[in-house]
């Protein structure tokens, strides 16, 4: 079984290319973020006669996630338990966000995440981060609580870069999110839930990534970040059998910001 997240960036934008990729690749269930679309606005037709089956929830030109799957789609979950709500306006009662959608693929629970960004270290964002991990922690901890042999992928675009390696120069981003300690302590606390990283030991780095802005020539010059991620439960983890990230997809007109992420499973 072939597993693969990938912040597309908005999803009418690039069906025809994510199309043409999923065919390329042969993979079998793919986790989309920012597929920024209404449920009723995604092409859902179009992956279907190519053998996928859709789910999504998107409210807005904003957020999203989706995730396509050959190998079927069962028990689909919108938001996990306890996942906090947003109110991007003062005064607005705060409402969830389109951020965590869950379903059963070929025996694997796969959880497709968009993670707050979090904007800056003084915007009230950076806490509705810090309690949506925190959220996610607690229940991710639960799931393996109550089936320790539960397959789990938590997977997506995580807005966070872990390790100093993640980023092209720390420096640059040492008044910013994304590096912070309370974030980076928000993601150990999913892998001490016991959740691996089960990309990075296929591509180690430094210099690995998988986001690089559009601006200043980030991409040829090769300052990226790294912030996509597929965390794996302990019976996930033991299936896997290697894992890379697409980079070339992140090549050419019309390409998404976020390069997708691939992970085999025996």
């Amino acid at each position: 079984m072939r597993l693969a997240t990938w912040n597309v960036n908005s999803i009418r934008s690039r069906a025809d290319r994510v199309a043409a990729w999923l065919e390329r690749s042969d993979v079998d269930v793919v986790a989309l973020q920012e597929t920024k679309c209404r449920d009723d606005q995604f092409p859902e037709m179009m992956f279907n006669a190519i053998g996928y089956e859709v789910a999504h929830v998107g409210h807005s030109q904003w957020n999203g996630v989706a995730i396509l799957s050959r190998v079927g789609i069962e028990d689909v979950e919108i938001g996990f338990p306890g996942m906090p709500s947003w109110s991007s306006k003062e005064g607005l009662d705060p409402a969830p966000e389109a951020r965590a959608l869950g379903a059963t693929c070929g025996g694997v629970r796969v959880w497709s995440l968009y993670v707050p960004n979090g904007r800056t270290l003084a915007d009230p964002h950076l806490q509705y981060k810090l309690q949506w991990l925190e959220a996610l922690r607690t229940t991710a901890a639960d799931w393996l609580a109550a089936d320790p042999a539960a397959q789990v992928a938590l997977v997506g675009d995580w807005n966070i870069a872990p390790e100093n390696d993640d980023v092209w120069d720390i420096t640059v981003f040492s008044h910013s999110t994304h590096v912070s300690p309370p974030e980076r302590a928000a993601f150990r606390g999913v892998v001490e839930a016991g959740y691996a990283d089960v990309v990075r030991p296929y591509t180690p780095g430094p210099g690995v990534y998988t986001y690089w802005d559009y601006t200043q020539l980030r991409f040829p010059r090769r300052e990226g970040m790294r912030i996509d991620f597929v965390l794996g439960s302990p019976a996930l983890q033991a299936r896997v059998t290697g894992a890379r990230i697409d980079r070339e997809e992140r090549k050419g007109k019309g390409a998404s910001d976020h390069a997708p992420v691939i992970v085999e499973l025996a």
